[in-house]
């Protein structure tokens, strides 16, 4: 009596190698592209740093070099001039979002202006340049000058703002008594941080005219807020040496 291969569970046993060989390449495959796909996101980051610090730099290079440009003015007219100003290479994005990374070198194909000033924090390591308005292209390169504000330098209330996912996410860990600088062309002025509070959007009363040198810095909060953030977190500075103002 003759059997056959199916007979035996010969013709199965073939074809259970076949199988597993395919289910193996398909597996290599996979992590050949997971791999790939690894490689090129580090790829990706690696240059938006790079195109970010090379950003940042521009701006605060051009802001340097105006500076000097108008302390040689000075030098003509015997006025003193202005002491210069150093700069770090690039900015510290290591709390920053993705996508505000992403949008930070998206901004630097479109616009390479000077900046009004630069803005420190010490305390959190913040340096940022300040551009005029509150437009998302200016709000993606640096931080602004909020419309009917006193202007970078002048007397009154200076109002500031940027992202809570890019410069002013550090404002989390600013405390009251901080100092903050705000440099422009042709001297510094230093505030000390004298109230932090949280309000709403619609409470503007934070930015109303001052009779003396105040800072507001406004960010939305909070600041890990998944979303449109239902509140604005507010940084408050009067300018050292500067007399109470009698605004609320």
């Amino acid at each position: 009596m003759g059997l056959d291969e199916s007979d035996t569970g010969l013709r199965e046993h073939k074809r259970r190698p076949v199988a597993r060989s395919r289910i193996d390449l398909a597996l290599r495959v996979v992590q050949s592209l997971l791999l790939a796909a690894g490689a090129t996101l580090l790829v990706v980051y690696a240059a938006a740093q790079v195109d970010a610090a090379r950003t940042r730099a521009h701006a605060l290079e051009a802001f340097a070099v105006a500076r000097g440009d108008h302390a040689i003015v000075s030098e003509t007219s015997l006025t003193p001039s202005p002491a210069p100003l150093e700069y770090s290479s690039s900015p510290d994005q290591a709390l920053w979002s993705a996508p505000r990374i992403a949008a930070y070198r998206a901004s630097a194909r479109v616009a390479r202006d000077v900046p009004l000033g630069v803005l420190t924090i010490p305390s959190v390591k913040l340096e940022a340049p300040i551009f005029e308005g509150t437009a998302e292209l200016t709000l993606n390169r640096g931080i602004g000058r909020i419309e009917g504000t006193a202007g970078v330098g002048a007397s009154g209330n200076l109002g500031l703002a940027g992202h809570r996912d890019g410069y002013f996410r550090v404002l989390k860990d600013v405390q009251v008594g901080d100092t903050i600088d705000v440099q422009q062309l042709t001297s510094t002025t230093r505030y000390r941080v004298t109230d932090i509070y949280i309000v709403a959007p619609t409470d503007v009363h934070v930015l109303a005219a001052t009779d003396t040198a105040t800072l507001t810095l406004v960010t939305c909060y909070p600041f890990y807020f998944i979303g449109e953030a239902p509140q604005r977190y507010i940084v408050k500075g009067v300018a050292e040496g500067a007399p109470p103002s009698s605004a609320e």
